[in-house]
């Protein structure tokens, strides 16, 4: 990431549809497009005030499921009572875009680089408008539900010291894991590319995860997890079988393949001594589930910034 590029970036339109919610749409280099990122603020918050607050990132998942949505900026405010919970946190609530299909990566493109670049857009160009123009503090906690619990242990394991704590809800957190009967998490970044931008090649994202290895890995949190030392950890998935929020249908195998990897990333945890906390349940790849596991969470996220 090129501190250049950031100061490139800026804010094009801004609006405050709520009391403490404020939309932002924010012109950016390495994405060629304008994004959109949505913050809830503190009550007492002032772009004026002479303090900061600690900032908690939430990431929005792609549309690789029926309950997997395709909400953008706005997804955890509209599926959660993300507002309601931090009603009397002093804590800024980021919600920024990740695109149709960005993984929350930089990416590859055969290897010449170039947009979109998500992860620079959201750590250094976002971040540090944020710091300098909204009153962000240097204290910082990330989540995310489905593609954006990749995107957030990827973020805080690549990114070391930038985020205090870190969770998963529902999240392939092992994108190199493979299964010859079933599906793989491959499989998924290839039909969040085909869903998402179908005139692109979706090995466009990493390259082939066999030719292109090297680069997965670098990406990968399976791989990454030495690098978690100091950040609390938490991952969560369902089992993929019809659970209290379910009207019926039959077997998640989305939600089931992401609890199977969930669980391997957590016991790599385990093994290299990485404290992580987790909750595997009966249910599925669903905004109820992740709606409750907000909840959970929410205040240990919070203690570990505020």
């Amino acid at each position: 990431m090129r501190l250049r590029d950031a100061a490139e970036a800026g804010v094009v339109g801004e609006r405050r549809p709520g009391r403490r919610v404020l939309d932002l749409a924010v012109r950016s280099p390495v994405l060629d497009d304008v994004a959109h990122v949505r913050l809830l603020v503190p009550r007492r918050w002032s772009r004026d005030a002479s303090r900061t607050w600690p900032v908690l990132w939430l990431l929005h998942g792609f549309p690789h499921g029926a309950g997997a949505g395709r909400d953008g900026h706005t997804a955890w405010s509209e599926h959660t009572d993300i507002a309601e919970l931090t009603e009397d946190a002093e804590v800024i609530v980021v919600m920024p875009d990740g695109g149709p299909c960005g993984n929350y990566t930089d990416w590859w493109n055969r290897g010449a680089g170039g947009a979109p670049k998500w992860e620079t857009f959201h750590l250094a160009e976002l971040r540090q408008i944020l710091e300098r123009g909204y009153r962000a503090g240097p204290d910082r906690a990330v989540a995310g539900n489905a593609m954006g619990g990749l995107g957030a242990l990827s973020y805080a394991a690549r990114h070391r010291g930038l985020f205090r704590a870190a969770a998963s809800f529902s999240g392939p957190v092992h994108t190199l894991h493979r299964d010859p009967s079933g599906l793989d998490v491959a499989d998924l970044v290839e039909l969040g590319v085909a869903i998402g931008a179908p005139s692109l090649d979706w090995t466009d994202v990493w390259g082939d995860p066999d030719e292109q290895r090297v680069v997965w890995r670098q990406h990968n949190p399976y791989d990454l997890a030495g690098r978690l030392t100091g950040v609390r950890v938490h991952v969560s998935a369902g089992d993929g079988a019809q659970g209290p929020y379910d009207a019926g249908a039959g077997a998640d195998v989305l939600e089931s393949l992401i609890c199977t990897v969930s669980q391997a990333f957590a016991g790599k945890l385990g093994k290299l001594g990485i404290p992580v906390t987790t909750h595997f349940y009966r249910g599925t790849h669903a905004w109820p589930y992740w709606r409750r596991e907000l909840r959970a969470t929410l205040p240990a996220l919070l203690a570990e910034i505020t």
